[in-house]
């Protein structure tokens, strides 16, 4: 296999986990880079963190921090980055035509009865009549790159409405953020414990559900290298294992409330320390609580909702329609809920 550096990646890109949940299958004290975004959804890599979970299974973590999820594919691609926890996007999914990316396993889902991502309105489009996604018509949405989640997302939405939708793709989710609150674009849908602050600051009005036009959504999903994921599997094991025990620890805190309140709270305060830094743990508490969804146990992985995506990718000419489902996920390291 070619060896490729961060510049030939971007090039390139064009458009059962088992009980009990330790295991020191790798190399003690393995230097590990993880991919990452201060998104509450990030919580099992920064519970497996700060709990020792990584290093019990011999890896020495450290974390790289993003602000879209294109970026983190090209670091994975390149070797910079060695594992990582994104949604599914046309990069990465052309990355793994190219032999260089594998999905091995699952994470964020969208769940019927669990409160999720958020379609939202600006003020300004609101007040002109953006009631409904039924308005969504000739309206503009956020994105952060042409072939991201946002982009998906927004496509779903305005198939399900009948309706077209003009795209702005403005490269960083903060990007993004700053332009529905000022009404420089019109709509846009994001995970939970960015919407619900933004609506509750009256910045932003929320106006649909993603999982009504999107019902189990496979949100985001774990990768690494191809390279890694054949030669490295041992390690991997190793990776998936630690943080299937940190989504297990939040999923007991903060979406099936089975763990005590010591432990939840322990919870809300380590991941504000990462989502949050420059916050009180006070002003944290909310939006940690209110933007949980779903970590799929095990990583397990939602294989209907990665190939309706793959499928929506090839749609849109935005990848290959060459491209297989194997080709992008390596089920040896996956369990499947579907």
């Amino acid at each position: 296999m070619s060896t490729f550096t961060r510049r030939s990646t971007l090039g390139l890109m064009g458009g059962a986990l088992a009980t009990p949940f330790l295991v020191r299958s790798a190399r003690a004290g393995t230097a590990v880079s993880v991919g990452a975004l201060r998104f509450v959804s990030h919580a099992p890599s920064y519970i497996a963190q700060e709990r020792g979970y990584f290093a019990e299974a011999g890896l020495d973590v450290e974390f790289d921090f993003f602000e879209a999820a294109q970026p983190m594919a090209v670091a994975i691609a390149s070797g910079d980055t060695g594992y990582a926890m994104t949604a599914i996007s046309g990069g990465l999914i052309s990355l793994a035509e190219k032999g260089v990316t594998k999905v091995i396993g699952g994470a964020l889902s969208e769940e019927k009865g669990i409160s999720g991502q958020k379609i939202l309105a600006s003020n300004a489009a609101f007040e002109a009549g953006l009631k409904t996604p039924a308005d969504l018509d000739g309206r503009s949405f956020g994105m952060t790159q042409a072939g991201s989640s946002f982009h998906y997302m927004g496509s779903r939405i305005a198939a399900a409405e009948g309706v077209s939708l003009k795209y702005k793709p403005l490269q960083k989710t903060g990007a993004v953020i700053g332009a529905i609150k000022s009404g420089q674009i019109d709509a846009w849908s994001i995970v939970p414990h960015i919407a619900k602050p933004l609506a509750d600051a009256g910045a932003v009005q929320i106006i649909g559900e993603v999982a009504d036009y999107i019902p189990d959504y496979q949100v985001t999903t774990v990768f690494t290298s191809a390279k890694t994921a054949e030669n490295e599997t041992e390690q991997t094991r190793a990776f998936l294992q630690a943080l299937s025990r940190g989504a297990a620890d939040f999923n007991a805190a903060l979406i099936d409330q089975t763990a005590d309140e010591a432990e939840r709270e322990a919870v809300i305060a380590l991941l504000a320390s990462y989502v949050y830094p420059d916050r009180s743990l006070e002003d944290a508490r909310d939006p940690i609580v209110n933007g949980a969804m779903r970590i799929n146990a095990d990583m397990a992985l939602n294989r209907n909702s990665v190939m309706d995506q793959l499928d929506w990718f090839k749609s849109e000419d935005l990848v290959k329609s060459s491209i297989s489902y194997e080709t992008l996920v390596d089920e040896s390291y996956v369990d499947i809920l579907s």
